[in-house]
């Protein structure tokens, strides 16, 4: 094992389970080479998922993947830690210690060697610093985060319903901040939810009239990254459930209560979400004397090898990958992250038998937006469509599901595809459509 090739793969979100599965089958099996991954958490979850478990329309526990027995089953190893420095000169990756529950030390600081080294981190809510964000509003980056806010949207529900007093301006309020897909998608999958929520005994609240949602965007529309089309498909649609959307508008504070904008609105809330912007995690800020750029992304060439240092790669949302078509970088996706798995996936055996590395070229397959069982829009784009077509109801309900279900496929092969496809739409028909704790 150490006279391997050493491949580590720090970051276990899509793109990087993607690639140590593909590695670990095409070349850890083999014994043509040492493949690790390396993850703050014991599980992996689609993240562009995490708005609905936020909501309560899916359950955390059903869509985890444990990373250790992904590792088994596709002959990679897997190591439980937070990625915090990086020596190149000697080419270690820095761990730092892992604690329990209750503060006591798990794993010690360790020191990782590689051969390769691909940078899978992802990316963060990007709060620009805004005064209270951190304080008073929950991101949903992490499975933790989006736990953390549906069990607080239960409690206010059950806190609401109890009361002899009026409900204060601000209860059963959710400020959404960012209108981009997650603030979006949240918007709609919280008015479901929250209906089917007080079903379920909660009869004193009335969703049509307590339960307010209100998306805030700094950006002249809603979803200023996509067609003018769908962005404004997707606001007529919000306008049909009431959910009410600012758009020019900045959020200059979060308070307890509630939000400000720059031009002196105050937007009351008991719940606040910040859905606006990313950035890279701060550890990667020049790390080891790699390029960085503002939004603490690693600058990589066209071959995803970082600018300065060949042995290191990066994919996903921490990667910043010029878009020579376009004039500007990648955007951070997840198709993008899955076209960058599976580019290194074939890229790296390459590198093991000394041959060139070629460049990766992004194919945007468009944008789709889902509203949940309301309704799903988007763009579709491709040589063989002849440009870009706009689509909308089941055909892009079909098309969303399908980009989860490419990713199980690339995790898990078709047969367990299948079956978890066929399992979910049999208890759907046996539990309550919404988590209710």
């Amino acid at each position: 094992m150490a006279d391997l090739h050493r491949i580590v793969i720090v970051g276990g979100g899509a793109g990087g389970i993607e690639l140590a599965t593909r590695l670990g089958d095409m070349l850890g099996r083999k014994n043509r080479a040492s493949v690790t991954l390396i993850d703050h958490s014991r599980t992996h979850l689609w993240k562009p998922l995490l708005h609905e478990f936020a909501a309560g329309s899916m359950d955390l526990d059903y869509h985890a993947l444990d990373y250790l027995a992904q590792a088994r089953w596709h002959h990679f190893r897997f190591q439980l830690g937070e990625m915090d420095g990086l020596d190149r000169g000697r080419k270690v990756v820095r761990v730092a210690p892992t604690f329990d529950e209750d503060g006591r030390e798990l794993i010690p600081r360790r020191e990782i060697p590689y051969d390769t080294l691909v940078m899978a981190v992802g990316s963060l809510s990007n709060d620009f610093g805004t005064p209270g964000a951190r304080e008073h509003a929950i991101s949903l980056d992490t499975a933790a985060q989006a736990e953390r806010f549906h069990t607080q949207l239960v409690n206010a529900c059950i806190r609401a319903n109890s009361q002899h007093e009026p409900l204060a301006p601000e209860q059963l309020k959710v400020a959404i901040i960012g209108a981009g897909a997650t603030g979006v998608e949240l918007a709609a999958e919280l008015h479901k939810t929250t209906r089917e929520l007080v079903a379920y005994g909660l009869d004193k609240i009335n969703p049509e009239k307590d339960v307010r949602l209100t998306i805030i965007e700094a950006a002249p529309r809603i979803l200023p990254a996509v067609p003018e089309r769908v962005s404004k498909a997707a606001a007529e649609l919000l306008s049909g459930l009431n959910v009410r959307v600012l758009t020019g508008e900045r959020v200059t504070e979060v308070r307890r209560d509630g939000v400000v904008t720059a031009g002196g609105a105050r937007i009351p809330a008991e719940l606040t979400v910040w859905a606006a912007g990313i950035k890279a995690p701060e550890f990667l800020r020049d790390i080891g004397g790699l390029e960085t750029n503002r939004l603490n992304q690693l600058v990589v060439k066209q071959t995803l090898d970082t600018t300065r240092d060949p042995d290191i790669f990066a994919l996903g949302d921490c990667a910043c990958c010029p878009w020579p078509e376009r004039g500007r970088d990648v955007p951070p996706t997840a198709q993008a992250a899955h076209q960058q798995a599976s580019h290194l996936a074939r890229m790296l055996p390459r590198r093991l038998a000394r041959k060139p590395l070629k460049p990766w070229s992004y194919r945007d397959f468009g944008s789709l937006v889902s509203f949940g069982e309301y309704s799903t829009i988007g763009s579709l784009m491709g040589a063989l469509l002849g440009g870009t077509i706009f689509i909308e109801g089941l055909f892009a309900r079909f098309m969303y599901v399908s980009l989860y279900r490419m990713h199980v496929y690339a995790l898990h092969g078709f047969a367990k595809m299948a079956f978890d496809t066929l399992a979910k739409l049999i208890t759907r028909r046996t539990e309550p459509r919404v988590k209710l704790h």
